[in-house]
């Protein structure tokens, strides 16, 4: 066997062996959530993690889990949440990439800068400031309020948008105006169609932050009876006594139903929209 094969063949298996053992660490915790989701209390507290429930029938934890987290309302409020943010977010974003991009004016590579420091800076950093301006306007345990908070803090997606509009040619704004269409015409009837594979982009990155986001939900929708999102509600099953792992692995599953039949349902566009959004630019 030749040097050059050797080598070949110990490559394609530190590769696939590298593969295999990512794909494994990854489905660990899944597998290890679902048996725990069908274990009793008891069961839950005897056994090992990966010792399999003797009834893969008992759907009591999911019953409970989703009656005492009070998961009815938090998919309601999480679903508000999200179509709105996603609105929001893409509807702004792409308005103000469009300024940026084809606009020049005294200033623009300034805010282009500005956004830039902004995405750098952490946003713990930032909370108290945050809060009290939240606090003055009256924003807190307000759901408005907190959807505004969350469209206003995504500069990612005016970056993903500026790069789209680079590569659309200026030609198009200039024939659309010579035809008589506004500025307002241009970015809504000609560019935005244009921007779908930006656009499913932006949903996929904003989408999934938001559905799980939980640090700023439970800092400013502090009631947890009417505000509660999926990402908290399953912190009811937490406390100083202990924690209610079965119930919480449980209300896990339910959270990634939604999420999973999207995927299952929109994969397509998702990788066509990651795909093109990697080359643009």
């Amino acid at each position: 066997m030749s040097k050059a094969k050797l080598k070949k063949i110990i490559w394609a298996i530190v590769k696939y062996f590298t593969l295999v053992f990512g794909a494994f660490i990854s489905v660990l915790p899944v597998v290890v959530c679902v048996i725990t989701a069908f274990k009793t209390p008891e069961e839950y507290a005897s056994t090992n993690v990966m010792d399999m429930p003797q009834n893969w029938a008992y759907f009591k934890n999911f019953i409970e889990g989703w009656q005492e987290a009070n998961m009815g309302t938090a998919f309601r409020n999480s679903a508000i949440i999200l179509v709105c943010v996603l609105v929001g977010s893409i509807l702004t974003g792409s308005m103000l990439a469009y300024v940026l991009n084809r606009f020049k004016f005294v200033g623009n590579g300034l805010i282009r800068n500005l956004f830039l420091f902004a995405s750098l800076l952490p946003g713990i950093a930032m909370q108290v400031s945050v809060y009290q301006i939240m606090y003055t306007l009256g924003w807190i345990n307000s759901l408005p309020g907190y959807i505004i908070l969350m469209c206003g803090t995504d500069v990612m997606s005016i970056y993903i948008f500026i790069q789209f509009f680079e590569n659309l040619p200026v030609s198009l704004d200039e024939s659309a105006i010579m035809d008589g269409c506004t500025y307002f015409g241009v970015f809504f009837r000609i560019l935005l169609p244009l921007l779908k594979p930006a656009i499913v982009t932006v949903m996929i990155l904003k989408g999934v932050g938001t559905y799980n986001e939980y640090y700023t939900a439970n800092l400013y929708l502090q009631d947890k009876n009417r505000y509660v999102t999926v990402a908290t509600s399953l912190f009811k099953f937490t406390g100083p006594l202990g924690n209610q792992y079965n119930y919480i692995c449980a209300g896990v599953i339910i959270t990634m139903i939604p999420a999973l039949i999207i995927f299952i349902l929109c994969q397509k566009h998702i990788y066509g929209g990651l795909a093109q959004g990697a080359v643009k630019g």
